[in-house]
């Protein structure tokens, strides 16, 4: 790549080629990439790619998202194939943190009213004292004593309270939300702690067999997401004192 010591454009591009990157996509790494390089240049003591360190592209995110005024995922997205591409595990890591943090503000969260079969009534008493979303809800309802108090003020049954927090706790995993959510919710599978000690298989038929027992209007998980599942339930770190 022109301008960084060691490192050959030409073959970055081979490199992107390989991992399935379309040309136009390569040029746009490319762009971007030198975006940045030209960035340490000039406010970082005139940096190489190579030489930056994890407070470098901390810096270089904040500046950007003040000069340009929009998030600075796609710089990251473009960054992290540099540094996967050089071995840098350690910068890698750090964009992939970052951009992930990124889309973590930016995502918009799952509203309570939009989980299948919950009382309306009460999501709307919620909505009403500023609760209206699944990561409202984790915050509000987090602990026994936080949703005794929840219960108390706003006059909506504890169980009711309980089952909003741990379908917005359920949420957490990739592609559950309105209808997976409740599904899972409605066959006892109501955690993460109880999702993280199935066999995810063992998981797929016992949903399979709740569908068609019970005529709940939705699908079971295909193995693939049954796995993920599992897998994610297990990692994320728990939020909810039940």
């Amino acid at each position: 790549m022109d301008g960084v010591q060691g490192v050959d454009e030409e073959a970055f591009r081979q490199f992107l080629k390989r991992g399935g990157r379309k040309p136009h996509v390569v040029e746009r790494i490319l762009r971007l990439v030198h975006s940045y390089e030209a960035y340490l240049h000039k406010y970082a003591d005139g940096k190489t790619l190579d030489d930056a360190a994890p407070e470098d592209i901390s810096t270089y995110v904040t500046w950007f998202e003040e000069d340009q005024e929009t998030a600075a995922k796609g710089q990251l997205w473009a960054i992290h194939y540099y540094y996967r591409y050089i071995g840098n595990k350690i910068m890698a890591n750090r964009v992939a943190e970052l951009r992930k943090t990124l889309t973590q503000k930016t995502r918009k969260e799952f509203r309570l009213r939009d989980f299948r079969g919950v009382n309306v009534g009460y999501v709307a008493k919620l909505e009403a004292a500023g609760i209206r979303d699944v990561q409202q809800m984790r915050t509000r309802g987090a602990t026994p004593s936080q949703r005794v108090q929840l219960a108390s003020e706003l006059d909506i049954p504890e169980e009711a309270i309980l089952e909003l927090v741990k379908l917005s706790d359920l949420a957490r995993l990739p592609g559950v939300k309105g209808i997976r959510a409740r599904l899972y919710y409605d066959a006892g599978v109501d955690t993460l702690e109880k999702m993280a000690k199935w066999d995810p298989e063992g998981l797929r038929l016992m949903l399979i067999e709740f569908v068609e027992k019970t005529g709940f209007d939705g699908i079971a998980p295909l193995p693939k997401e049954a796995t993920n599942s599992v897998k994610i339930a297990g990692e994320l770190p728990r939020v909810i004192e039940f």
